[in-house]
């Protein structure tokens, strides 16, 4: 079969009936399985799909009227990360609040769980926009979203694309945070643990870290592991940190699952925490209330951003001009044993 190809970059439904000799009414219901087309026909409408690339519109009307109903809550974190112990525990705190947010609006909420990622699901799914917690730079849903014409906007900025709207987590706040913290306690040597991937709250927390330690004379000391390896990636991180940096006695391990495994290291290591070593992460969640000691952590205000960023997604739907960004409630610490040594227990 010769198929034209199309002028315009992006192949319409026109273009699918015309190389395949058919209606418009006829191809969208070969490519959505509707109504009596024949197989033959059918297959020759697909073919003429694949061969012009094209993709079915998402609901492009609805979209200019601003009549969307639904949206999609993604996380780019490897199941390792968002899974495991900590029972989807940051995205199932960001989906609650998001699906009530939603609903105010008369919208519904898609949850795309981890353990999707990277097969893009997205394709399969009738969405009207969405939203994506902690994109990478070269975030593959992003794109993938951004190529479909479809609003997006981000639970924490995209590394080096101001486009995409985004609410502020406050990733350098919260760092400054947990750094005064363990120098309060009386940490004097403190490295830090970060993911290996392009993230926007590793690329400023490693920022304020590194000015933290040029202000209050500290030599800086950083390590990174890659998010896929989970609690297990965490412990052999800080197993070569201790024996390349001995007389650490302080350890932000920003990534719960690492922190997790840092304190699995510490004590095959035969180091106490919090007497010789104290330890410290970002997201207060199941695994730092359930790890022994209990980790001290960070109130992010997840019921704050959730809803903020759904608001924000609404902004933009329907090719309205919204805000570029939204800054929620700051951060607040919550301090546990794996920080502190308790005055009955101090030596």
């Amino acid at each position: 079969m010769q198929i034209p190809v199309p002028t315009r970059q992006r192949p319409t439904i026109a273009d699918v009936a015309r190389a395949a000799g058919v209606s418009p009414t006829t191809v969208s219901h070969a490519l959505n399985d509707k109504g009596y087309v024949d197989p033959q026909t059918r297959e020759r409408v697909k073919e003429a799909a694949r061969t012009l690339g094209y993709r079915p519109s998402v609901r492009a009307q609805r979209l200019r009227t601003g009549e969307a109903r639904t949206i999609a809550l993604i996380s780019s974190m490897p199941f390792e990360i968002a899974g495991g112990a900590s029972r989807l525990g940051f995205l199932m705190e960001v989906a609650a609040v998001a699906a009530a947010a939603a609903l105010t609006r008369g919208l519904a909420l898609v949850l795309v769980p981890p353990l999707m990622a990277g097969r893009l699901p997205l394709e399969q799914l009738d969405i009207d926009g969405a939203i994506v917690i902690e994109p990478t730079a070269d975030d593959a849903n992003v794109a993938h979203l951004l190529d479909r014409g479809l609003p997006v906007v981000c639970l924490g900025r995209q590394p080096a694309n101001d486009a995409v709207p985004y609410v502020d987590i406050h990733s350098s706040a919260t760092t400054e945070l947990l750094l005064c913290h363990l120098k309060d306690q009386g940490s004097r040597q403190i490295a830090l643990l970060i993911g290996a991937q392009q993230r926007n709250s590793y690329i400023e927390s490693r920022a304020t870290y590194q000015r933290f330690c040029a202000e209050h004379g500290m030599a800086s000391v950083i390590a990174v592991a890659d998010e896929s390896g989970g609690e297990a990636a965490g412990r052999n991180a800080c197993t070569t940190l201790l024996r390349e940096h001995p007389h650490i006695d302080g350890l932000c391990a920003l990534v719960d699952a690492f922190a997790v495994g840092a304190v699995q290291a510490l004590i095959e290591e035969g180091r106490r925490v919090p007497y010789d070593v104290k330890v410290v992460t970002r997201y207060d969640g199941t695994r730092a209330r359930s790890c022994r000691p209990p980790l001290t952590a960070v109130d992010l205000h997840l019921d704050d951003m959730a809803s903020q960023a759904v608001a924000l997604l609404f902004e933009h739907l329907g090719g309205k001009d919204g805000r570029r960004f939204v800054v929620p409630t700051r951060p607040d610490l919550v301090v546990r044993e794996s920080s502190v040594i308790a005055a009955s227990s101090a030596v």
